[in-house]
């Protein structure tokens, strides 16, 4: 493996543990051993300890004994470039840094330091961990993406995130470079970030990491079925981490001009060895060593220097995920990731329904004879006759026919055209029947969105969705 890897990580494991015990010291002689640590709204005490060492934290006291053996995991502190010929020291020191992590991060719920804060969204409690878990499971959610660092430039977080969305990708943030985070650019382009629409910054610091990982290690534990308290234990979630939670992280090295020392820390890499431990690979756009042989990832460990309008199909590769982009011709992207996205009144083009006009939605069964299939027919103004910031009524019928279709049918076709809709980029779907709300995005419409384009996703989808029971719509 790389020397520079080995050395780097090992160095900022100490760094990390160290950061970890300091803190630890000044809790215990501020609260005391016996004082309670938890995340809130979790079964699983601090779960990489849980993981890991089989031990289930509740006060201060047992931290001193998780950071003892975060002490026994952590490599020989390099003097110099350290020629190692297997992953095994910088892996357990990567574990060490994890342990670290996950310790500072939980003091700062017992100090009051709430990194739920803003933008920053900080644990994940169980009951998402559940909703959103089962997207891994069952092939909704192809697997997720830990970015750390920024962009060059503001656009190009929003274009790769847009990117990620569009293929249900969930994407966690976490970190900074140079003081900058992924996540602070995209607010400052009112992008919406929450669990809805699959764009999760969970800290600004880059301990905040290691929430991914807990989720990873979570997951593993409620749908893999995995006991922890043991080294077998531990050993089969990880498995099922590399086999079933197709994850990557994804370090970006902010503007060219800058230092690369700078842009990737010893700590970084520390926190990229313990990622690697679940079989996650690190995908770079900075030229960083590389980790090219295979064994704990599926395929390469390190790879670095990709340029970021290719990054995504690189990470795509590198972690094996199969994706399903939704091929629907329309000037907006589409996908799960937009489905819980907001359009507030500033950012609004135009409206319908909801309590400013009359809006509603029908599906109907018709005759094979009735039904021209392929056929969108929009009667009244397009978006172009309408008037910015003005509400207007909507009616959208849908003609359905099919040899195996039957009239019960309708209903359930009918209640996946909010699913549908909500899933264009820019577009707020509220409602069904006749208590629909709907408005379309000024971005949407500079993107040239239109009234017919709600008839080319319908189109699309109740073809891909039902093509057993829908000949033509």
């Amino acid at each position: 493996m790389s020397k520079i890897i080995a050395t780097a990580a090992i160095r900022g494991a100490h760094a990390m543990v160290e950061r970890a015990e300091a803190d630890l010291k000044k809790a215990v002689e501020q609260y005391g051993k016996d004082a309670p640590v938890a995340y809130p709204n979790t079964a699983y005490y601090l779960p990489i300890m849980l993981l890991f060492l089989g031990q289930k934290v509740q006060k201060l006291g047992d931290l001193e004994e998780s950071m003892q053996e975060a002490r026994k995991l952590l490599g020989r502190v390099p003097t110099k470039d350290l020629w190692l010929p297997y992953l095994g020291e910088t892996l357990d020191s990567g574990v060490a840094t994890l342990i670290a992590e996950e310790t500072i991060e939980v003091l700062k719920y017992l100090n009051g330091a709430d990194p739920a804060d803003g933008i920053w969204l900080g644990f994940t409690s169980d009951n998402i961990l559940r909703l959103q878990g089962i997207k891994l499971v069952d092939g909704r959610m192809p697997g997720f993406a830990a970015i750390v660092g920024n962009t060059p430039k503001n656009e190009d977080a929003v274009k790769l995130v847009r990117g990620l969305q569009e293929r249900n990708i969930l994407v966690f943030m976490a970190g900074n470079c140079k003081g900058k985070a992924f996540a602070e650019q995209l607010e400052e382009e009112k992008i919406e970030m929450n669990w809805d629409t699959f764009l999760v910054p969970y800290g600004k610091d880059i301990t905040a990491a290691v929430h991914a990982l807990n989720f990873a290690a979570r997951s593993a534990m409620t749908f893999g079925g995995v006991e922890p308290g043991s080294l077998k234990a531990a050993t089969a979630i990880l498995m099922y981490n590399k086999e079933r939670v197709h994850a990557f992280v994804m370090a970006l090295g902010g503007d060219d001009g800058v230092d690369k020392e700078q842009i990737i820390t010893d700590e970084k890499y520390a926190t990229a060895a313990g990622a690697i431990n679940f079989g996650f690979p690190v995908i770079a756009d900075t030229k960083i060593p590389e980790i090219l042989p295979t064994g704990i990832c599926t395929y390469e460990h390190v790879v670095s220097g990709i340029k970021l309008d290719e990054i995504i199909n690189r990470a795509v590769e590198l972690r094996g995920l199969t994706i399903k982009i939704e091929k629907i011709p329309i000037p907006v992207p589409y996908g799960a990731g937009f489905e819980g996205e907001r359009v507030r009144k500033e950012d609004m083009h135009v409206q319908f329904g909801g309590k400013y006009t009359d809006g509603f939605e029908l599906l109907m069964m018709k005759t094979m004879e009735e039904v021209e299939d392929g056929k969108i027919e929009v009667i009244g103004p397009e978006i172009e006759d309408m008037k910015q910031g003005e509400a207007y009524p909507l009616g959208i019928v849908v003609e359905v026919s099919g040899r195996e279709f039957q009239k019960d049918f309708e209903s359930v076709l009918e209640r996946r055209i909010h699913e549908f809709i909500s899933c264009a980029n820019g577009i707020f779907h509220m409602g069904q029947r006749s208590i629909i709300w709907v408005r379309i995005s000024k971005a949407a419409h500079e993107k040239g969105f239109r009234i017919k384009d709600f008839g080319e996703i319908l189109l699309a989808k109740m073809h891909n969705e039902f093509s057993k029971i829908v000949d033509r719509v």
